[in-house]
């Protein structure tokens, strides 16, 4: 269509340009008339070429403009929550848990146990460090269910990437995927988090076990008399 236009317009040109031979009368009023006419028609080509360049340009920027509609966004919160609710469980040292710091300290005193009732806190350190393990891996099996609907997210943007219109539905989708990979890292965070408390937690009962080792040898050396056997023993005296 434009081809047949451009065509046209050159056809006026060049009969405007002609030059004309001088005649008089109604004839050569009659040939001016006709080339006014064909300036006119020139005239308004070029404007309604000019009117579709504009509008093109208008239909361009509108679809740049463009905004994606709906937008695909994970429920990071609810994540995040479900995972620090699940890590705590039984006597599990949390890092999610409001008061950690006061039950490790109340779980492990340190040096100085009471040795008469040793067994009961070894039981006590053991089942802490089980259960902080334990919410480490419920911990990672959370996260391995929600890698299901993570991948329905995955290839809702990997279609809205293949089909955006424009550069604003392109930022769109950049801008959803950057939010992915904050999220993803927001969970490798959880995941390490639990890891280290299982690891911590571990730890902290293999120290206070030696701490209360050390602390029963020092009682029986250093402690009162005892008797077994008949026989009195001095600890701490030869």
């Amino acid at each position: 269509m434009r081809k047949h236009v451009i065509a046209l317009m050159v056809l006026f040109a060049v009969a405007a340009d002609a030059p004309q031979r001088a005649e008089a009368g109604a004839f050569a009023t009659e040939v001016t008339q006709i080339l006014n006419h064909a300036q006119l028609v020139l005239a308004y080509i070029r404007q309604g070429l000019q009117l579709e360049n504009e509008l093109a340009m208008y239909a361009n920027m509108l679809r740049n403009t463009k905004n994606l509609s709906p937008q695909t966004f994970g429920q990071i919160q609810a994540d995040i929550n479900a995972l620090a609710q699940i890590v705590q469980g039984g006597q599990a040292l949390a890092y999610s848990l409001g008061n950690l710091d006061q039950v490790f300290r109340s779980t492990y005193p340190g040096y100085g146990t009471n040795p008469t009732v040793y067994y009961m806190n070894y039981q006590r350190w053991s089942q802490t460090s089980l259960d902080t393990t334990l919410g480490a891996l419920r911990a990672a099996g959370l996260q391995n269910q929600q890698m299901q609907s993570e991948y329905a997210v995955v290839n809702s943007l990997q279609n809205m990437s293949q089909t955006a219109d424009g550069q604003m539905q392109a930022l769109n989708v950049l801008g959803q995927i950057s939010d992915q990979q904050v999220q993803q890292l927001m969970k490798l965070r959880e995941l390490m988090m639990a890891d280290m408390s299982s690891k911590q937690a571990y730890q902290a009962a293999m120290i206070q076990q030696q701490a209360a080792d050390q602390a029963a040898a020092q009682w029986f050396f250093t402690g009162g008399p005892v008797t077994s056997d008949g026989k009195t023993y001095l600890p701490g005296l030869q």
